[in-house]
């Protein structure tokens, strides 16, 4: 710096008054006051809105974490409530003093269907794979037996298996052919 630019002599930077007349300067410092005041205001009022952005994401995250918590405490809610029904048409075919076995035979079916009915409702679906190709990922081989036909054809099934959508529960216990010795 030289003593002409601490004078003011030469051109001050664009947008400042040049240095040196007490009055130019006290308006340049008043003008920096100005600035500087805004510029803290708008700074604490972007700072109030991070804090609000940031408070409200707390409280979406707090609220996901409480509706996930109820999603598994209460998952079964529905499933549970169709179950209901074949409870308490076991417990009415309990409480008879003496049943017939015609009358149990009866009861039995309609409890069945009643459970088939609520499994159906929320997609779940047997399997019964009786002459089909043998499939690991639905099937469980409990033994394989000679049989005319295709090999890995399944023969007999023990146990049904079943489907939660598209998802195996348990899989069918199946007994597997292969083909005879020669």
């Amino acid at each position: 710096m030289t003593d002409a630019d601490l004078s003011g002599a030469a051109a001050a930077s664009p947008g400042q008054p040049p240095l040196g007349d007490d009055s130019s300067f006290e308006a340049r410092i008043n003008e920096l006051e100005a600035r500087l005041g805004e510029a803290t205001n708008e700074a604490e009022k972007l700072r109030e809105e991070f804090l609000r952005a940031r408070a409200e994401t707390e409280n979406v995250r707090r609220r996901s974490q409480e509706d996930v918590a109820k999603a598994h405490r209460f998952g079964v809610e529905g499933f549970a409530s169709a179950l209901l029904a074949v409870k308490d048409s076991l417990d009415a075919a309990l409480a008879v003093e003496s049943p017939s076995v015609q009358s149990l035979k009866e009861g039995v079916e309609i409890t069945a269907r009643q459970l088939e009915s609520a499994l159906e409702k929320f997609a779940v679906k047997a399997i019964n794979p009786q002459g089909e190709k043998f499939d690991p990922h639905r099937h469980q081989a409990i033994s394989q037996v000679e049989a005319p036909g295709d090999p890995n054809t399944v023969v007999n099934v023990l146990q049904k298996g079943y489907l939660l959508h598209d998802r195996v529960l348990r899989p069918a216990l199946v007994v597997v052919s292969k083909a005879p010795a020669q």
